[in-house]
């Protein structure tokens, strides 16, 4: 019994926080230059993609029209065109939007250093408060009702110069 009655006190002692990460993003204008051209380099990434696999689509209804009037030799020929076509759009497909590719890369340049300030800012507060526990309540789907007055979303925001 005075065990239980120790842990509910010190469960009671803990002091909790919530964040609103999504917020905090669409108010740093940063976040927002850096989300453009991200969408900007990805569409015109994207377009070269779908421009090499049509090509490829080209090559291939070329070849099933002409495929009758077509040696041997010369269907071998056209299937390697076609292949190497494929692949080509593949690899321009996994250079740009692979796990270790342009996008990813330039994802990493732009949005960690923004995310990683935004840490730094909750992690003094944190400490500043004596915060325990500080929660997203962007990504923390469990989360059903929590008070307003623990989201500590603005004060992150002006912690890092931004007031709103």
């Amino acid at each position: 019994l005075f065990t239980l009655f120790a842990v509910s006190i010190t469960a009671g002692a803990q002091k909790f926080a919530l964040i609103d990460m999504e917020y905090i993003l669409e108010n740093i204008p940063a976040y927002e230059r850096a989300n453009e051209q991200l969408e900007q380099s990805s569409r015109q990434w994207q377009s070269e993609v779908e421009k090499i696999s049509e090509e490829a689509k080209t090559l291939y209804k070329n070849y099933q029209s002409q495929i009758a009037s077509l040696s041997e030799t010369q269907r071998g020929k056209k299937e390697e065109e076609i292949v190497a076509k494929e692949k080509s759009a593949a690899e321009l497909r996994r250079k740009y939007f692979g796990p270790e590719g342009e996008l990813a890369k330039m994802q990493e340049k732009l949005i960690n250093p923004i995310q990683d300030e935004i840490y730094g800012a909750v992690k003094e507060l944190s400490q500043l408060h004596g915060y325990d526990l500080v929660l997203d309540r962007a990504s923390a789907a469990g989360i059903i009702f929590a008070n307003p007055r623990i989201d500590i979303s603005d004060e992150v925001l002006r912690k890092l110069g931004y007031s709103n």
